[in-house]
């Protein structure tokens, strides 16, 4: 079983950077996704990205089975997502990386085409919609230095990082 580590949260500027593709599995790998893992579920969140917990490599922990039920645990590798369906907006979107509990309406495909590698090294293809297709797209943003908040308008956002500064100069106040 892995440890927890700890989540970076914005407006840490790392968030804002691109990973690096993982060029092999590893025994650092194998224990970076159990950490992360653990991590997740301790939150709790549905989906964690690599540098969320300051590593820039692509790697995606998720699990879209709802909270009750049995665990679905799910690893993409490098993932590669194409969008194939009519826009949608997510409903209430947060980030384990957002503080303050925000949440945002954000503009994601209904379905997309994912292409990636699990942890046994194969590369795997398969059509996902829904729910799913939802956490992929906003953990494989994380990725690419995007945070579901670049999606939203610049006046939501602007409020935002305004309650964000605040809390931030309260935190260290402390």
């Amino acid at each position: 079983m892995g440890s927890k580590r700890e989540i970076v949260l914005y407006p840490d500027r790392s968030l804002a950077e691109s990973s690096a593709p993982v060029t092999e599995i590893t025994d650092e790998i194998r224990t970076l996704v159990d950490d992360m893992f653990v991590t997740m579920y301790e939150a709790p969140g549905v989906g964690l990205a690599a540098p969320q917990v300051g590593v820039h490599l692509q790697i995606v922990v998720y699990d879209p089975s709802p909270k009750d039920e049995v665990k679905d645990p799910r690893v993409l590798i490098n993932p590669e997502v194409t969008l194939t369906g009519e826009t949608i907006v997510s409903k209430g979107e947060g980030c384990l990386s957002v503080p303050l509990e925000y949440r945002a309406d954000v503009p994601r495909s209904e379905t997309i085409h994912l292409k990636a590698m699990g942890l046994d090294g194969k590369i795997f293809e398969r059509d996902i919609d829904g729910f799913e297709a939802i956490i992929v797209q906003h953990e494989t943003d994380h990725l690419k230095g995007v945070l579901f908040i670049d999606k939203i308008g610049h006046l939501r956002r602007a409020l935002y990082d305004t309650k964000v500064k605040k809390w931030l100069k309260k935190k260290q106040q402390q």
